[in-house]
């Protein structure tokens, strides 16, 4: 005979689910910055592709020329004056007054001038890219795109990439000279310094490939912003709300990547090319 609990058996005990298993810390990271990369190489091939969107890089390049210039043009003058009162006096004090057009305008075009124009164009036109790309996103217009075959990269990215790279080489070249212009009028007019002892060490000290160095710093700050933005812009997390914060962290981001990126250019610079007279 069977027993009453071999007849009903006792029901299994279930068996408690597994917590979700957390992500490592830091894993995010590495994962936004490898997207990061694969954009700003998806923008690099869709550069030589056709057609390319003449239109549309002409609009972005007015509209973020006619946001930044003039900020440019008056941010350039107090940074001038500034870089050459400090070094004016750090040159009186060691008794090397002669020096000190050379030393501050060296320094304008090398790290002012480009620092200047890329956090310019990172903050009114990487801002206003970040948040049209955001807001197409969230509209799906851009998953709209992707379904009748158009590459939002090329279509969209590309031209505003291409158009902050162009108008951060153009600034730069306007802010070097009137940032210049700004520490000469400031060191000559303040300090009581001579235009001659001004003007000959600036020819005494300075070289061509200064203004170059400073060049390829903007095209590349300017290409960091572009990518930076239409990142962000591409990938907003939740409405509205998602976009603003997209902007913020955009520029950011962007402020953080160009000074570490100077500091290596800048090191590479004075690794290759020596200074003048030495």
């Amino acid at each position: 005979m069977t027993t009453e609990a071999e007849r009903n058996p006792p029901a299994p005990t279930p068996t408690p689910p597994r917590p979700p298993r957390r992500p490592l810390p830091g894993l995010g990271a590495f994962r936004q910055t490898g997207r990061l990369f694969a954009l700003a190489a998806a923008v690099t091939r869709a550069v030589f592709k056709r057609p390319f969107q003449l239109r549309e890089f002409i609009e972005q390049f007015w509209f973020i020329a006619s946001v930044t210039i003039l900020p440019a043009a008056l941010v350039s003058i107090p940074f001038g004056a500034v870089i050459a009162l400090q070094v004016g006096s750090l040159t009186q004090q060691l008794g090397a007054q002669s020096f000190t057009g050379g030393a501050s305008v060296l320094a304008v075009i090398q790290q002012a001038s480009p620092l200047i124009v890329a956090l310019l164009i990172a903050g009114a036109g990487g801002s206003a890219i970040c948040a049209d790309l955001g807001s197409r996103t969230i509209r799906e217009e851009l998953d709209a795109m992707e379904v009748m075959g158009v590459s939002p990269v090329q279509r969209l990215v590309v031209p505003r990439v291409l158009a902050t790279m162009f108008v951060a080489v153009l600034l730069n070249g306007m802010v070097s000279v009137v940032g210049t212009l700004g520490g000469y009028f400031f060191n000559v007019i303040m300090q009581g310094g001579t235009p001659g002892a001004y003007l000959s060490s600036f020819s005494a000290l300075a070289q061509l490939p200064d203004l170059y160095v400073s060049e390829i710093k903007a095209l590349i700050f300017g290409f960091i912003a572009g990518i930076v933005a239409a990142y962000r812009g591409l990938h907003p997390r939740g409405g509205p709300k998602g976009v603003g914060d997209a902007v913020n962290q955009s520029v950011v981001i962007t402020f953080l990547l160009l000074f570490f990126v100077n500091m290596v250019l800048t090191g590479i610079y004075l690794q290759i090319v020596p200074p003048k007279g030495g």
